[in-house]
């Protein structure tokens, strides 16, 4: 997998790329198909905020459900996980980002308006996410479902939202790029890819 000349120039001046057809529609309708098969089976969880002794629940800030995903869980979700990984080595070559192990989350927002607010990823100066990609499975998406990605980039100071449809990757600079979801009033699914450096 290489990076094209294009989306590193957009990495680098924007924080941020997005890339259709990722997979392949016949392997993302596979994908979709094992990630809506998880949230039937009902081994998704809510989502929390913050982390350690500060984690906790409030739907008010992040309204999803999730599950981590791992190699070997399903073939499916596996060939995406794999993805991801030659992802994070084609970013690395490319933007000489240094990265080295990731995790993989499946995450439902189920719809009644769900949300996520406005945040990072991660904080600047901390071995913490460098990197992080967002896949979606959401096949037959309409703006009426909502469930928008919204980015804001530094550089323009214009927010950019993006519409969650089936195989489309999106990609940003975990410390640099604040985004929030917008309210999903269908089923949304996403799983997405976090980057650490190679120290961490």
């Amino acid at each position: 997998m290489d990076l094209t000349d294009a989306e590193v120039e957009a990495l680098g001046t924007h924080g941020y790329f997005l890339r259709d057809g990722f997979l392949g529609e016949p392997r993302a309708l596979a994908v979709r198909d094992a990630a809506l098969a998880r949230v039937a089976a009902g081994v998704l969880r809510p989502a929390g905020i913050r982390r350690g002794a500060d984690h906790s629940l409030d739907t008010s800030v992040r309204g999803d459900h999730i599950e981590w995903v791992l190699p070997g869980s399903d073939a499916a979700l596996e060939t995406l996980w794999h993805h991801f990984r030659e992802l994070g080595d084609a970013v690395s070559s490319a933007a000489y980002l240094g990265l080295g192990r990731f995790d993989v989350q499946l995450a439902c927002y189920p719809g009644g308006g769900a949300h996520y607010a406005r945040h990072r990823d991660a904080f600047p100066g901390q071995s913490n996410r460098r990197l992080t990609a967002i896949w979606y499975a959401n096949a037959g998406w309409t703006p009426q479902d909502g469930g928008m990605l919204r980015l804001h980039p530094e550089d323009t100071g214009t927010p950019v939202d993006v519409a969650p449809v089936l195989d489309r990757l999106v990609v940003f600079l975990s410390e640099r790029l604040e985004h929030e979801v917008l309210p999903s009033h269908a089923t949304r699914l996403a799983l997405t890819a976090w980057f650490y450096g190679r120290g961490a």
